[in-house]
């Protein structure tokens, strides 16, 4: 490698290639830096009583209410809390205040992941889940704009379109084709506890809320009737985690922005976009050294890569050359997953019912994906659901002669329909032939209440 090779490393490692950064909002002032000052020495004397002011726990306990969730280890319902809150108030306010408030066990729970694996959510205790949400309601607005301008997961007023908009903006105005995709290992069950709370403490000088938060860290997870100690992780579900999260993983975004990378970061998933695939190499070499030496969270190497934008997923969607948005083959593959379990015929649930929930998760589903150019894989989403309720539909007739009667029934013509009923093929492969295309049409379906994807999304760009 000549010299000025070496200069041009060096120059990547520290400063990206060659774009600005995201930035600190807002910019700091005297004035702004003395507020700021003032507001952490508030944190620091007397935050455990901002946390048990009673305007303050009453908005947490109609949070949680409002989010309702499952109940804990202890069996209570968010419908309980109320009357617990009755008899336990004062004690529970008194614990905080003395910080000797302890908490319960976590319910696990496992999740299939897409990918392969399995997740590991939590469900706290619902008292710890108000306890947790009024702690999170005092620091959060303080700590918030002190946040990076590229960090989007868990903050309010902040998406995961944002985040997008901005990867939009890399790619389409400053073209950066590139991107270092860059993942943690099983981030929120590897965070190791005594580097996330030396990072709570110092801009957290209440150790009576230092205690009780390392013990929300370190409660026991219930599983199968089995206590299990932790000492790392923090369950996803709390609503603590998210800050806590941020919190940590705000050296990283500090990290990024001096050596002036273009990123976009939303919870653990974080996105470098670069010019050229060696600027992303030699990018992807020097940054994930941070994470594994400093805060001792392992990269996954397998799932972490440098590639064009449009090999590589953010936040289901992939970024195009033009910098537009498109949906992932993995997040129309999932998609296609719950469909699969909605009309699974051994669910013993009517037609309509099936209709309701397809209508349900579809149009949150393109909710998500509104902004996305994906009109053709949509309108194919769309055949492919259709084609599942035929197959749902003749399995229901389960004979050759019903299968023929609902046919003609619906306008198919009688030789196809007894074409149809006297196969020996499959319910997936009769469910494509033409007389149930001709009795299940796609007017049929609509008038059956199905909704299209391809119809809302059009409506979406009027």
């Amino acid at each position: 490698m000549n010299s000025t090779d070496a200069e041009q490393q060096k120059s990547d490692e520290h400063h990206g290639d060659g774009g600005a950064g995201g930035t600190r909002s807002p910019e700091h002032g005297p004035q702004q830096a003395f507020a700021a000052f003032e507001q952490q020495r508030a944190l620091r004397v007397s935050l455990m009583e901002q946390v048990c002011d009673p305007k303050n726990l009453l908005r947490a306990y109609r949070r949680v209410r409002s989010n309702k969730g499952k109940p804990g280890v202890d069996g209570m319902t968010v419908h309980e809390l109320q009357d617990w809150l009755r008899e336990n108030n004062e004690a529970l306010v008194a614990s905080l205040l003395d910080g000797t408030c302890q908490s319960q066990p976590v319910r696990g729970v496992q999740i299939e992941k897409s990918g392969g694996g399995k997740r590991q959510p939590g469900i706290p205790a619902v008292v710890d889940r108000m306890v947790q949400q009024a702690i999170l309601q005092v620091p959060d607005p303080i700590f918030d704009p002190t946040f990076s301008d590229s960090s989007f997961g868990f903050r309010s007023g902040r998406s995961p379109h944002m985040a997008l908009e901005q990867g939009r903006k890399y790619v389409a105005q400053e073209g950066r084709g590139f991107v270092v995709d860059l993942d943690p290992e099983k981030f929120f069950d590897k965070v190791n506890h005594d580097i996330l709370m030396s990072r709570i403490a110092r801009r957290i000088g209440d150790k009576r809320l230092l205690r009780i938060i390392r013990r929300f860290l370190r409660a026991g997870l219930m599983q199968d009737g089995v206590c299990v100690v932790r000492d790392e992780g923090t369950p996803q579900g709390g609503p603590l985690s998210p800050l806590l999260a941020n919190l940590l993983l705000d050296d990283l975004d500090q990290l990024l922005e001096s050596r002036g990378h273009c990123f976009c970061r939303y919870a653990d998933d974080c996105n470098i976009c670069v010019r050229s695939l060696a600027a992303g190499q030699r990018v992807m070499e020097s940054v994930t050294r941070f994470p594994e030496e400093k805060l001792k969270l392992r990269v996954n190497r397998e799932k972490s890569a440098v590639a064009p934008v449009g090999e590589r997923k953010f936040l289901g969607h992939r970024l195009l050359l033009n910098g537009k948005p498109g949906i992932s083959p993995r997040s129309i593959n999932r998609a296609k997953e719950r469909i699969r379990e909605i009309t699974r015929r051994n669910r013993g649930v009517s037609r309509v019912r099936v209709i309701v929930e397809l209508n349900l998760f579809l149009m949150g589903w393109l909710n998500y994906y509104r902004n996305a150019a994906c009109r053709f894989e949509l309108q194919c989403l769309d055949e492919w659901t259709r084609r599942k309720l035929r197959c749902y539909r003749l399995k229901q007739c389960k004979r050759g002669k019903t299968v023929s009667g609902f046919l003609r029934k619906l306008g198919a013509s009688p030789s196809l329909a007894h074409r149809v009923a006297s196969s020996g093929k499959g319910w997936w492969r009769l469910s494509l032939t033409r007389a149930s295309h001709q009795a299940m049409s796609e007017d049929w379906f609509a008038k059956q209440g199905l909704k299209s994807l391809v119809l809302k999304y059009d409506s979406f760009k009027h």
